[in-house]
């Protein structure tokens, strides 16, 4: 089974899939949907940009069918979770698009917006919600919200909501469902602490994974790129030159690096958007707009839209900043090379951000190929000019790089406040040991 005319799905669902230009399903969907179609709860661990929404909400809508039209007010029949708003709305934008010859009730709920209008939108009661923990959370609390009906559950980029932190409001939301129900999870990577919530979750679940945890997409080719961190402004403006860089995400670590590296690339001429936390939801899908549109070249973001963010034609993922959960590489870089194409990721790293390169490594069991080929390389393998003698098998251009020096007395030993003579003249006496024993 290969294609999506071959799963008995309803005449109006498939022509939807066609008409937004898919024909055959890709390994998640192939093996997810047969399994979901027979009511079993699900496993499914695969990479970001494979297909999983599809793999989710095809036979979801479909089992829905059977119920068409019979709602309750303020209940939800079917609850999808994401971590993020951006995601969010990108799984509601999808689900749109599969059900819109179908008569179902989409909504969509999440903070960083007016409840007002997501209040209005469950007073009659709908087929599938979409919404992000902690809102739906408050909703429900204030009882806008009735989670007693649903049917099918399904957790997307469960590893994200749980390094989010979500899992007490999790845990809060499942105590307002039904216990028998059709529960899916999806996620990207596998942590002890997803397979612990599975456990606690999921009844005798069928587990499907189409590619090993935390691997990186095949087509994505990989590069690192040494540079002082004090140079990452000047090769991110080297790099730029480059016009096969036609649609590019830059990743920083912060808010505030997001921000000021936006505003470094409008100063240089290119268009940018930025998203961020402290962005409002209308301003963060403006500027995701724009991206997908073709507005604008560059778009700059924290790791909140690492997986809100589906757009197809980027040609390159930039690291500005190494991320510090090596998971959240493997999702930056899988917003490249989507739907079959390939895509080039670039990671800037710095001398304090090398252990970070080294758990990514690790992570995705491979090493990242160097790209040597710019103006800062050979200062960015050198030794930091304070000398901390890294130890980085990278470092493997270390001519220029200063000595390590002895500060043999250039400090003076710490004493206490108040302390007896004859004991300061003993405690002087063991540091000055102390120390010349360190040298040693």
């Amino acid at each position: 089974m290969g294609k999506f005319a071959e799963l008995g799905l309803r005449e109006a669902i498939l022509r939807a899939v066609a008409e937004g230009g898919y024909e055959d399903m890709t390994p998640i969907q192939n093996q997810a949907i047969p399994h979901i179609l027979k009511g079993n709860d699900l496993i499914a661990v695969a990479q970001t940009g494979t297909g999983k929404t599809a793999a989710f909400s095809l036979p979801i809508i479909q089992m829905l069918l059977k119920g068409e039209g019979k709602r309750s007010p303020k209940v939800a029949r079917s609850l999808i979770l994401a971590p993020t708003r951006e995601l969010a709305v990108q799984i509601a934008e999808n689900i749109r698009a599969y059900a819109k010859y179908l008569h179902l009730r989409i909504a969509l709920v999440y903070g960083g917006a007016s409840s007002k209008p997501q209040i209005k939108s469950m007073l009659p009661g709908v087929d599938i919600l979409i919404a992000t923990p902690g809102r739906l959370l408050d909703l429900t609390n204030q009882r806008h919200i009735n989670l007693g009906q649903v049917e099918y559950l399904v957790l997307d980029e469960a590893d994200r909501m749980l390094d989010m932190g979500f899992i007490r409001d999790i845990q809060k939301i499942l105590a307002y469902l039904p216990k028998v129900r059709q529960t899916l999870m999806f996620s990207a990577t596998m942590p002890a602490s997803v397979e612990k919530l599975a456990r606690s979750i999921l009844h005798k679940p069928i587990r499907i994974e189409v590619a090993p945890g935390a691997t990186t997409a095949e087509k994505v080719e990989q590069h690192v790129l040494m540079v002082p961190k004090s140079r990452k402004r000047d090769l991110l403006s080297h790099m730029l030159k480059d016009e096969k860089i036609r649609r590019v995400l830059v990743f920083t670590r912060t808010k505030h690096g997001a921000n000021r590296v936006a505003k470094h690339l409008e100063k240089l001429g290119i268009s940018t958007g930025a998203i961020h936390g402290n962005k409002s939801q209308n301003a963060r899908q403006k500027a995701l707009n724009e991206f997908r549109s073709g507005g604008i070249r560059a778009l700059v973001a924290t790791d909140v839209a690492a997986r809100g963010i589906d757009v197809d034609g980027v040609t390159h993922v930039i690291n500005f900043d190494l991320p510090n959960e090596p998971e959240s590489y493997v999702h930056r870089i899988g917003r490249t090379a989507r739907a079959g194409a390939t895509g080039i990721s670039l990671s800037f790293c710095d001398h304090e951000e090398r252990a970070y390169l080294r758990d990514i490594e690790k992570i995705i069991r491979q090493k990242i190929p160097l790209m040597v080929d710019h103006p800062y390389h050979f200062e960015g393998v050198e030794a930091p000019a304070h000398g901390r003698g890294e130890d980085d098998t990278r470092n493997h251009s270390q001519r220029g790089a200063p000595k390590r020096r002895s500060n043999s007395g250039k400090h003076k030993p710490n004493r206490r406040l108040n302390q007896p003579q004859s004991h300061g003249a003993k405690s002087a006496g063991n540091q000055r040991k102390g120390r010349s024993a360190k040298q040693r």
